[in-house]
């Protein structure tokens, strides 16, 4: 059985840095392509970036794009989500998804992937 294990959420100040890690166990990572997504309070649930499994491209929102950065670990089958220059508005709970046959225009969307974690709550506040 596939599960999806995320940490490294917590409070920060607006300007800090997080690093989340996303574990994936049951399965090699080599299979899936992974995604970030997160939900802020009131809102929907949105895009955040997704590395792929062949060729390990990656793809982001614009929201983030150049601040956060998506990497995988396969030795250790985890992805991780570095977030620098936090701002208040990434305050929202961070949920990694994984799926095995997603392709470039549907790295977007959460329909589009298998599994999915619990979620880990960043908060960016003064």
């Amino acid at each position: 059985q596939v599960q999806l294990v995320e940490s490294g959420g917590g409070l920060v100040r607006p300007g800090d840095s997080l690093k989340l890690s996303c574990a994936v166990s049951g399965r090699s990572l080599s299979t899936f392509s992974v995604g970030w997504f997160r939900q802020a309070p009131g809102k929907e649930r949105e895009f955040v970036a997704a590395i792929k499994r062949n060729g390990g491209s990656t793809s982001y929102a614009d929201s983030v794009k150049g601040r956060f950065t998506i990497s995988k670990d396969s030795a250790k089958n985890m992805v991780h989500l570095q977030m620098n220059s936090l701002k208040p508005e990434d305050t929202a709970i961070y949920t990694c998804a994984a799926g095995s046959r997603l392709i470039t225009s549907t790295l977007h969307s959460g329909p589009a992937y298998d599994y999915w974690g619990q979620g880990t709550q960043v908060t960016v506040s003064s």
